[in-house]
């Protein structure tokens, strides 16, 4: 799974789906949902944190306004969010694809979800706890100076 999530879309591909998005825009102030979808699978494949957040944004509309391909925005979603590290969203995002329909894959994006927020977790309470050392010193080495 840390393969897949650890793809990115090759530039062209990327400026290729911009450049269809903005055209229809452009052309008709309105851009079909089929290049929408496009465009955000490619911007949550990108190498680029702001470029992800806005394939999220488009997904996250699609989602709400076209039910049919609801299953594909939530997983692309869930996909999207366990790239830039949010990993509650991801985590929320795979059971409601989990709700929709039982899949391997997406199963396997909930464990890797999982594993990597409990190593953040763990990595804050580490740094917590590094810091409540280092404060417990200073104020024993400011008491001990102080008498």
């Amino acid at each position: 799974m840390e393969d897949l999530l650890n793809e990115v879309v090759p530039q062209e591909d990327l400026e290729r789906f911009e450049r269809k998005y903005h055209h229809e825009l452009e052309l008709d102030g309105e851009v079909t949902t089929e290049t929408k979808f496009e465009y955000a699978f490619c911007l949550v494949r990108s190498r680029y944190t702001n470029d992800i957040r806005k394939g999220i944004m488009i997904l996250e509309e699609l989602a709400r306004v076209h039910p049919d391909g609801r299953r594909d925005y939530i997983y692309y979603l869930a996909f999207g969010n366990a790239r830039i590290k949010s990993y509650s969203e991801g985590l929320k995002y795979c059971r409601a694809f989990l709700e929709i329909e039982s899949n391997d894959q997406v199963r396997s994006l909930e464990e890797y979800i999982k594993k990597q927020s409990d190593k953040e977790v763990a990595k804050g309470m580490a740094v917590a706890g590094g810091a409540a050392l280092v404060f417990g010193g200073i104020l024993g080495l400011g008491i001990a100076l102080a008498r």
